[in-house]
């Protein structure tokens, strides 16, 4: 009880809530990380899980990829990656396995949400002479959203605490904290890092559930609605 008292402590001190290695830019330091992965990943990952999903084809492959991805270990990947890039390329480094581990959820949810279409909403798209661009950009993209939505939920999870790894290469960000703690045997700073990662993991998990909601078609939601219980 008193380790949680002193991390309080810790976590209410002005002296840390200025300079380079204060809350606030560390916070903002590791946010970035995290968002310019997300950002990435989605980029490489959507795209490939909407064509999955829309052509059928590939499934297996993305499936194996996406296993394959998550069996790397995250540490030993970048102390590979900074050793062949330079120490001069160690940010690309950790943005390089941040994405590898983001691609996997975002891919599956990018897929499984045009998979789990129903097919006769699909033949009333046919029905109607909507062609395959259109059929993917007016239906499955946005009828998807929400479960791709999901895959972005899960991956910013896992790359918001991976971020602390990057700490290891010098790289600061909230890890630092425990970096720093361990060293010094301060376990109040170590466990007030721990607690600002987890903190901001449920922020940005909050504000992607939101933004999941929201992305579901207001059609859906009607018909959702009307169902009775």
């Amino acid at each position: 009880m008193n380790l949680f008292a002193d991390a309080l402590a810790w976590l209410t001190d002005p002296a840390n809530w200025t300079g380079p290695f204060g809350i606030p830019t560390l916070t903002l330091a590791h946010l970035t990380y995290t968002l310019l992965a997300l950002v990435l990943a989605c980029a490489v990952a959507a795209p490939a899980g909407w064509a999955i999903g829309h052509t059928g084809h590939g499934r297996s492959f993305a499936v194996a990829l996406a296993g394959a991805a998550r069996a790397l270990p995250s540490l030993g990947l970048l102390a590979f990656l900074v050793l062949v890039l330079g120490v001069g390329l160690k940010e690309v480094a950790t943005v390089v396995v941040l994405v590898l581990l983001a691609i996997p959820p975002i891919l599956a949810g990018a897929y499984a949400g045009i998979d789990a279409i129903p097919r006769g909403t699909l033949d009333s798209a046919r029905g109607v002479g909507m062609t395959g661009w259109q059929r993917l950009w007016r239906v499955e993209v946005p009828l998807g959203l929400p479960l791709l939505l999901g895959g972005v939920r899960g991956a910013s999870l896992q790359v918001v605490s991976t971020v602390m790894i990057a700490a290891f290469i010098g790289l600061p960000n909230l890890g630092t904290y425990l970096i720093a703690g361990q060293r010094l045997g301060d376990y109040a700073r170590m466990l007030a890092g721990a607690i600002l990662v987890a903190a901001l993991a449920l922020v940005l998990d909050g504000v992607l559930a939101v933004a999941q909601r929201l992305a579901v078609p207001r059609g859906v939601r009607m018909a959702t609605a009307a169902v009775p219980a």
